[in-house]
């Protein structure tokens, strides 16, 4: 009797050691909050990375590095993982399209990546001031992007930070547009 007393006891503990170790399950609305708070933080790191290309002397590698990585961290495989599944949800502007254009969503965030880490690139490359390399020049062709093909990081390292700046906002805007409820 002790002897498979003792036997339960250690499968249940097995049981609860093991059930520790799976992936936590969530559901839509659990991530909602999660998932918001992710788009803040990349607002808020894209915005400081606007200021620093509207006025160059208050460039700051490290901080310029620092909010393109909250971008990369927070888009790609994670931003696709956020939004897998009970779209809409409630608290959410998120379209049930996501699911239904699930390629489309996917290419669109890993895109938002790419681009982020072409600015983190462009950040250890130009630690001291803000070069005329990572400007646009005026009459520079636009290309890539939502709209265009090449978003490799091989193409994204040949155009100036500030080009693969805008495109990631392009990327935001067209996500947005295609993937999130309007309100009036």
């Amino acid at each position: 009797m002790r002897q498979s007393q003792e036997r339960l006891f250690i499968g249940l503990l097995l049981v609860i050691g093991l059930s520790s170790l799976a992936e936590p399950s969530f559901s839509g609305s659990d991530l909602v909050p999660l998932r918001k708070q992710d788009m803040k933080d990349i607002s808020a790191a894209a915005k400081a990375i606007s200021d620093m290309f509207l006025d160059p002397t208050t460039y700051d590698a490290q901080a310029f590095g620092n909010a393109a990585q909250t971008i990369s961290a927070k888009s790609g495989k994670t931003i696709i993982e956020h939004f897998n599944f009970e779209v809409p949800a409630a608290g959410s502007d998120a379209k049930a399209d996501i699911l239904e254009e699930r390629d489309h969503f996917a290419r669109l965030a890993d895109d938002l990546k790419a681009y982020a880490d072409a600015l983190g690139a462009a950040a250890q490359k130009n630690f001291g001031e803000m070069t005329s390399d990572m400007r646009m020049k005026p009459g520079e062709p636009m290309s890539g992007g939502p709209f265009g093909t090449d978003v490799s990081a091989k193409r994204l390292g040949s155009i100036p930070a500030e080009h693969s700046f805008h495109l990631m906002l392009q990327t935001c805007k067209v996500c947005h547009a295609r993937f999130r409820e309007k309100h009036q």
